[in-house]
């Protein structure tokens, strides 16, 4: 029998009707249409579903709908627009930090979430924070580059 959620998704309230057991990433893309996360595993290994709940970085397709309620939640459509990237969106533009794309969700909302714990990360703790994204393409120097400009970006803002 389907449940009523109540969660807060890029600072707006909403209410879907799930099915026990369902995955946050299911109720974002096929509830809420937000495509930025993306299905990937489905074991948490990848990190294309990534999502931030309270700030910190999250894989959703392991993550019960039921155990988001209450928390804020952040998609890559939150922290930016075609027209308005955010500062790290565009430092992924400037680096040509995307081949495929299917990795990128990940790979911005884990980095937006540690530029927001430590805005002057070293090379290491870039890594070290991406270890659970994994990117088939191999861009992975200048997903770190665009990391390391979006910092330095931040310190002229």
């Amino acid at each position: 029998m389907p449940k009523t959620i109540h969660l807060k998704v890029n600072g707006q309230p909403h209410d879907v009707s799930v099915e026990p057991g369902t995955m946050l990433l299911y109720a974002l893309r096929d509830d809420l249409g937000l495509h930025g996360p993306k299905f990937g595993c489905g074991l948490s290994e990848c990190g294309a579903c990534t999502i931030q709940l309270d700030g910190q970085a999250t894989h959703s397709c392991v993550l019960l709908v039921e155990a988001a309620e209450g928390h804020e939640i952040t998609t890559l459509e939150g922290l930016g627009t075609v027209e308005h990237p955010s500062p790290l969106q565009q430092a992924f533009i400037d680096e040509q930090a995307v081949q495929c794309g299917y990795c990128i969700n990940g790979m911005i909302m884990t980095a937006d979430a540690l530029l927001k714990k430590n805005p002057h990360p070293t090379r290491d703790d870039i890594k070290q924070a991406l270890d659970g994204n994994l990117c088939r393409c191999g861009t992975h120097m200048r997903i770190v580059r665009a990391i390391e400009r979006a910092a330095k970006a931040g310190d002229a803002a």
